[in-house]
């Protein structure tokens, strides 16, 4: 049984993160969806809601997998956090050659600080590689339709928290 270790903010969960999460599924039997908690940043949602939306997504489009991941919270060094959790793949979504460089560099520190943990990177579609969180925060904020960009149950989180 391979368990995955996908690391990321998830402040909002987009389509392009439901996306990675739906592939690492068909690559491990098991996925710990780790939120980053970074003491110098102040998220939109709260790791409980975070939680609740990751599996809330992927509830929509694979109800037979939810138990199959495992939603948890790390504030420290991502091997150390993949360890905890007794993983041995960390899953990377690629959106295009800047995702590359910078997760290759990671991949590279990661390998030195924890030989035993191997790095997948996994293709976003192309519907999901202009996306990230933080562009979605900003067009939800200023009124924008995120419609596209999100599975419905964020969409409607982000209505909800940005009186809509």
């Amino acid at each position: 049984m391979t368990t995955a270790f996908y690391p990321g903010s998830f402040d909002p969960m987009t389509n392009g993160h439901l996306d990675i999460l739906v592939q690492a599924l068909n690559v491990a039997s098991r996925v710990v969806v780790a939120i980053g908690i970074h003491p110098g940043k102040v998220p939109m949602f709260s790791f409980e809601e975070r939680a609740d939306l990751i599996r809330l997504s992927l509830g929509e489009v694979l109800p037979d997998r939810l138990a199959d991941i495992e939603v948890v919270s790390f504030d420290n060094l991502l091997v150390d956090a993949a360890r905890e959790h007794g993983t041995s793949l960390v899953i990377r979504g690629l959106r295009n050659g800047t995702d590359l460089d910078y997760e290759m560099q990671m991949a590279g520190l990661n390998q030195k600080l924890a030989p035993m943990l191997q790095t997948v990177f996994l293709p976003a579609i192309p519907e999901s590689q202009p996306i990230t969180a933080t562009l979605v925060r900003q067009i939800a904020s200023m009124g924008g339709d995120v419609s596209a960009f999100v599975p419905k149950v964020v969409r409607d989180a982000l209505r909800r928290k940005l009186g809509r």
